[in-house]
């Protein structure tokens, strides 16, 4: 197993496990004002698309071997996206705004909304770790892309490692404000915030180690599980745009502003990692 890429895997595992507990904990201290968490989800969702879309995709079709690629990589991408869109169904997990405003606004619409039982509680934590159990798989996964012992290795986990980064403590803020309304203590919303943070670093490093258990079959089962990260990572940031733009008609230079600067981000991040690629390459034709 290369050492260059566990550590860079531990790296990565450590920045998401800081920046989920420090979501969780801005929970505890206090709710963000309804516009400046409506910009940040349009930005993160942004670059989430973005990611899907630039790296996800392309780096599974790469990966899958055989007749019918593209046929392939959607039907994975399609079974990510309908099975998170049927865990947001039940289990209504992916509520990130609890100021006023929004309580006010989605009142209108759910009465249910402002209400916390324990069994939405239970649903919201299990919709959540499903989602960070693929976000985990999405990771280790994608760093098995690069060559051993080069540095187009760091750059193949990047991009996903920077989306789930960036939407992780949004995660956590979700499911520590529920706590924090439902009355939990601050002990229990402390261990729940430690247990939601390492989870998706435990999977990624797990993923990491078992994909390589696989062996010829290897190269196949990465190009699926990065298709179906795809469709879950497109559906996961739709889902923080569409009701936005559904309920919502205020801010909508910040937010389209926003949305396009994420989705900007993740396509830079995608033309470095091309071309450190591709220089990488003809550096390697040279030298023979």
């Amino acid at each position: 197993m290369d050492s260059h890429s566990i550590l860079i895997l531990l790296a990565y595992s450590a920045g998401i496990f800081v920046v989920s507990f420090m979501g969780g904990k801005l929970a505890a201290l206090g709710t963000m004002t309804h516009t400046r968490t409506q910009v940040v989800m349009s930005l993160v969702a942004g670059f989430i698309l973005g990611i899907a879309m630039f790296h996800l995709l392309p780096h599974s079709l790469d990966r899958i071997s055989g007749s019918d690629i593209i046929e392939k990589a959607v039907g994975w991408m399609v079974f990510g996206m309908v099975l998170m869109i049927f865990l947001l169904r039940i289990f209504h997990f992916h509520q990130h705004d609890f100021s006023h405003e929004a309580s006010d606004l989605y009142d209108d619409h759910d009465h249910d909304h402002g209400v916390v039982h324990a069994r939405s509680l239970f649903g919201v934590a299990l919709g959540l770790g499903v989602h960070t159990v693929t976000e985990g798989i999405a990771l280790g996964t994608s760093m098995r892309l690069g060559p051993p012992h080069e540095n187009d290795v760091a750059l193949a986990g990047l991009g996903v490692f920077l989306a789930i980064m960036l939407h992780k403590p949004l995660d956590a803020y979700s499911i520590i404000g529920m706590m924090k309304s439902a009355g939990h203590s601050p002990r229990a919303r402390t261990l729940a915030n430690v247990g939601f943070a390492i989870l998706c670093p435990v999977v990624a490093i797990a993923s990491f180690g078992g994909v390589e258990l696989l062996g010829s079959e290897e190269g196949a089962i990465v190009g699926y599980v990065l298709s179906f990260a795809a469709g879950a990572f497109l559906c996961i940031a739709l889902s923080d745009l569409l009701p936005e733009i559904h309920f919502h008609s205020h801010d909508r230079g910040k937010l389209i502003v926003s949305l396009l600067v994420g989705i900007g981000l993740a396509y830079i991040l995608y033309y470095v990692e091309s071309s450190a690629i591709h220089g990488h390459g003809m550096e390697t034709h040279e030298g023979h």
